[in-house]
């Protein structure tokens, strides 16, 4: 029988690395030969699964650098703590240099204070405006309350007016009459008597702080003239005793701007002292404390003598 005719060679097969038309190799993905020949099906599910564990790598990456940040923060604050450095550290939100601060205890920082009252000295001290001509209504308010006799003496009561109109403390005046005349320097001395202000009608007498004009009119009454020199008076036939409100407010040459506080109690003195019955008193010793009844709003000389401004009838207590 015919010999039977040589089966045809089979085409070489195609490089599946090379292109078509091409015999330049061109290298393509490496992968597992057992993906190369997996079916499509099984293919696609396992690109599926590389994707998800290289997400899955990405995440334990981040993972890692975050808890590697964390670590480093906390081994950075308990080395600040270590220190003694108590600051918490800026985290990412921390754009402003006020963040710095937070968490760090506040400074208490004092409220400004209060403006303190005047003290009753600094009161005492100061100069009043006031018309030296000035004429009031002649109307006077009572400075209502009490103030106790603080002494064990003679207990000698008296009550405090101020004429309407004067634009002046009366209640500050009235303090200043009360420390005055119980002070032991004063007409209290040794406990032969003590003061109590009362408002009511069983005064003794009426210590009055009124205008000049005023005062005038009532020391008049007395037949004593204190529009001469601006002065003050006790009007003996009546129940006041004046004090005239310029010389309250000004003070006088003699004492100066710079011891008002010592001119009001040599008046308050001088004054009460003659409605206890003492008259004037001159000095006789140069260079000595006036005494307490010498005219001192007038002068400090008599008959050449010159003596030293003093508010006080025992100035040695």
């Amino acid at each position: 029988a015919p010999a039977a005719p040589a089966p045809a060679a089979e085409p070489a097969p195609r490089d599946p690395f090379t292109s078509t038309g091409s015999h330049r190799r061109v290298p393509g993905p490496r992968r597992p030969e057992a993906a190369a020949a997996a079916p499509a099906s099984s293919r696609g599910a396992k690109v599926r699964t590389y994707t998800g564990m290289a997400a899955a790598a990405v995440t334990t990456v981040l993972a890692v650098v975050v808890a590697g940040q964390v670590a480093a923060d906390g081994d950075s604050d308990t080395a600040a703590r270590a220190a003694g450095d108590d600051t918490p550290k800026r985290t990412q939100t921390d754009s402003s240099p006020a963040s710095r601060s937070d968490g760090r205890p506040t400074p208490s920082v004092p409220p400004a204070a209060a403006a303190q009252p005047a003290t009753y000295e600094q009161q005492m001290a100061q100069q009043l405006p006031i018309d030296a001509k000035l004429t009031g209504p002649g109307t006077f308010d009572t400075v209502p309350g009490v103030a106790k006799a603080p002494g064990k003496g003679k207990k000698v009561r008296y009550r405090v007016d101020v004429e309407q109109g004067l634009g002046m403390d009366g209640q500050l005046f009235a303090d200043a009459v009360q420390r005055t005349l119980n002070d032991p320097r004063s007409w209290s001395h040794g406990g032969a008597m003590t003061f109590e202000r009362v408002p009511g009608g069983e005064a003794e007498f009426v210590i009055t702080l009124a205008s000049p004009g005023t005062t005038g009119v009532w020391c008049a009454k007395s037949g004593l003239d204190t529009t001469i020199d601006n002065v003050s008076c006790d009007s003996a036939s009546t129940e006041r005793v004046m004090i005239n409100a310029f010389r309250w407010g000004q003070g006088s040459q003699t004492y100066g701007a710079d011891q008002m506080l010592a001119y009001r109690q040599m008046l308050i003195n001088h004054e009460v002292g003659h409605r206890l019955g003492h008259g004037h008193v001159s000095c006789q010793t140069p260079g000595a404390l006036a005494p307490i009844m010498q005219q001192q709003t007038k002068s400090l000389d008599v008959d050449n003598i010159h003596c030293k401004a003093n508010p006080w009838v025992y100035p040695g207590s």
